[in-house]
Formats: C-alpha cells, sequence, structure tokens
C-alpha cells in the first residue's frame, strides 16, 4: 500500500514539474511559438494553392490524346511533355523534401556560381510548392480520367472543343472529386514545413529547436509543438470538409422536363444516407 502511494506521488511530482515547464515555456516563449505557427501555416496554404495550380497544368497536359490522323509534329510535342511532365513527377515525389530544400537553396548557387540564388523565404515556398504540384499531377490526371467518357462524348456530340470539354464539363467534376485529396496534401504540408529549419525558415519546428537549444526543456517544448500543429490539422480538416459539403449542392432539386403532367417541384430527393454511405465507398 505504501509502494502505491509512493508510485502515486511520484506521478504527481512528475505533472506538477511537466505543468510548471510547460507554464514556463509559454511565459518566456508563447510569442515565438504563435509566429512559427503562423509560418507554418501560411507557407502550406500558399504552397498547396500554387502545388494544385501546378499540378491542375501538368495532370491536364498528362491526359492530353492525339489521333491517328494527326500530323506527326503534334504527336511527337504531346509526347515529349508528357515524358517531362513524367520526369518530373517521379523526382519531386521519388525524393525527400529536407533534399530538395538542400538541393535548391545550397545546390543551385554551387552549381551555377551562385548566378542563380534564392533567399530562404523563397526557397521554402518553391520548394513545397512544386513537391506538392508533383502529387496533385497524379491526383488530377486520376480525377480526369475517373469521369465517364460518355459525358466527353456527349460534349463533343453538341460541339465542344477540347478547351470548353475540359472546362464546362471535365475540370467541375474532377475538382469536387479531387477536394479529399486537396486538403490530404495540406494537412501533410503543415506537418511536413517542419523540414524546412534545414535551411533556416522560421517556423514552428525551428521555433521549438531555438527553444530547446537554449532552455534543454526538450518534452515540454515538443508536447507544445505537437499540441499545436494538432490544433491546425484538425482546424484545416474541418474547414475543408465543409468546403466539401458547400460542394455538394442541395439535396433536393428540381427536374426540367416538358411533361406538363409531372410534378417536378421537389420530387427529387438524394437522400443523406445513401450519400455519406457513397462517400464512405
Amino acid at each position: 500500500m505504501n509502494f502505491l502511494a509512493l508510485i502515486g506521488a511520484s506521478d504527481n511530482d512528475i505533472l506538477g514539474k511537466l505543468g510548471s515547464d510547460i507554464a514556463k515555456l509559454w511565459r518566456d516563449a508563447a510569442p515565438q511559438y504563435l509566429r512559427g505557427a503562423r509560418d507554418t501555416l501560411i507557407l502550406a496554404v500558399v504552397a498547396t494553392a500554387v502545388g494544385c495550380l501546378i499540378g491542375l497544368f501538368c495532370g491536364i497536359l498528362q491526359t492530353l490524346t492525339y489521333s491517328k490522323n494527326d500530323l506527326f509534329i503534334k504527336k511527337a510535342i504531346i509526347w515529349v511533355v508528357k515524358i517531362i511532365v513524367r520526369v518530373y513527377v517521379e523526382v519531386f515525389r521519388g525524393t525527400p523534401m529536407i533534399l530538395q530544400a538542400v538541393f535548391i537553396y545550397f545546390g543551385l548557387p554551387y552549381l551555377t556560381a551562385n548566378s542563380l540564388r534564392f533567399d530562404v523565404i523563397t526557397a521554402a515556398y518553391v520548394v513545397v510548392s512544386i513537391n506538392t504540384g508533383a502529387y496533385m499531377a497524379e491526383t488530377v490526371r486520376g480525377g480526369i480520367l475517373s469521369i465517364d467518357r460518355g459525358q466527353t462524348e456527349g460534349a463533343m456530340a453538341i460541339g465542344m472543343n477540347h478547351f470548353q470539354e475540359m472546362v464546362k464539363v471535365v475540370l467541375p467534376q474532377t475538382l469536387r472529386n479531387i477536394i479529399p485529396q486537396i486538403g490530404n496534401n495540406l494537412i501533410i504540408n503543415v506537418k511536413d514545413t517542419s523540414v524546412m529549419f534545414i535551411i533556416g525558415y522560421a517556423e514552428l519546428f525551428a521555433a521549438h529547436k531555438a527553444y530547446v537549444g537554449a532552455t534543454y526543456l526538450y518534452f515540454p517544448s515538443a508536447l507544445v509543438t505537437m499540441v499545436i500543429y494538432l490544433i491546425m490539422t484538425v482546424v484545416c480538416s474541418l474547414l475543408l470538409r465543409l468546403w466539401e459539403h458547400l460542394m455538394d449542392g442541395p439535396e433536393n432539386f428540381n427536374l426540367a422536363t416538358t411533361d406538363s403532367l409531372a410534378l417536378t417541384s421537389g420530387m427529387n430527393n438524394y437522400p443523406r444516407g445513401r450519400r455519406k454511405r457513397r462517400a464512405a465507398r
């Protein structure tokens, strides 16, 4: 019984010391942690948005087609473009982001005799953007290919060219289908921007390392940092779920018909349960 009481007292002492260390940390360095969280979030959001644009462009290029009757030069250009995009995707998906940051920040000045050099902030945004773009390129390609072929054939049947077909028929549906992956990439970027400390970018993990280097309170600082990362990722996830829900549109809709006997108002309903089951699949 005395042994159990001793364990309980020891646990209380440890928790009390942890709380005291966290309170001291927050009192001394809260502005640095909050500033690091702000810079992490801005980098993740901006780089994800830019990466989505890069991925959209590369994804469309990967789905370009040609017919047997097209000129050889057109076939050759499409083939070369697809090879370039494929090399870009494989290189940036197949190497760690931390090494990509080292290559762009340290390697480019080395290889170009300092004629091509990025500052720390620019390098961080470039690295995360092009890394995200490589992943999004495959996501967009898959989203485009998932659209039923009959819809594109219908668009061509009513006289749409390839550009109109992509803008008005394919891409709106593709965007809705890839929203979960966009959210996934944003959450990944919130966490993976922690590797930017290697080039000196002052994000949240850099604030953690700076405080630990000055106080040696490694675990309290790591715990606070982990909680801040968790809060940011949960908030991003909730906002993206809301965006996804808004993109679904209303559950009740009216069907246009020429039959005057049909009561169209409110006759079509997409059951909420079915929509949830479909999303789960």
